[in-house]
């Protein structure tokens, strides 16, 4: 385990590290310090290393991304491993609904509130993603955040976030195994049921 990931399991991150301010993070992509090959991306002020994706992991994001554009009404887009901008940092999840189009997106990255749904495909990345990933995401206000499990073969759904408890979380947790759907909600509204056996390579 290298020295980054030891520390995505404490709450709060240990002593000492340089944290950074999204603007500072900004100030590193512009200045060309910090380019598309390099594998890191900001979480709760701290660069941490993307993980490399294994062959599943590529499917399920490849099946993910082709449903959920097949299905999504007019007004809302999907996009893979895309930033969205968060108070603390700059996630690029493997999925994310947003509202709108691309070129509404040309001068910031979407924010929490411009999001239906972010979507995380854990193989490998499945404790940062029960922990870094969700407390950074509910801390943010995202409505919705599955966790496809590659491992256990479920869609993890934690909606209702929430950050009047001793770390963000979220209120509402529900696991759809492979006999069930999970539903995608925009606006308030279902709009589909995925089967997970569809999600899963």
């Amino acid at each position: 385990m290298s020295a980054i990931d030891s520390r995505m399991s404490t709450v709060p991150w240990p002593e000492p590290i340089f944290k950074l301010s999204v603007d500072q993070y900004h100030a590193m992509i512009d200045a060309g310090t910090l380019t598309d090959e390099d594998p890191v991306e900001l979480l709760e002020g701290v660069l941490v290393y993307k993980m490399p994706k294994n062959p599943p992991h590529a499917v399920a994001n490849d099946l993910a991304v082709d449903i959920l554009r097949s299905i999504m009404p007019p007004g809302w887009g999907v996009v893979s491993q895309q930033p969205i901008t968060l108070p603390d940092g700059e996630p690029e999840p493997d999925v994310l609904v947003f509202r709108g189009v691309r070129r509404d997106y040309v001068a910031r990255h979407p924010a929490p509130r411009d999001v239906a749904l972010v979507a995380e495909i854990s193989d490998a990345t499945l404790h940062r993603d029960r922990t870094l990933k969700l407390r950074s995401y509910a801390r943010a206000g995202v409505r919705v955040y599955w966790i496809i499990n590659l491992i256990d073969r479920v869609v993890e759904v934690h909606a209702a976030p929430t950050t009047e408890t001793p770390e963000p979380t979220y209120r509402q947790r529900q696991v759809f195994d492979v006999s069930a759907s999970v539903p995608l909600e925009l606006d308030g509204r279902v709009v589909a049921q995925i089967p997970v056996v569809d999600l899963l390579p």
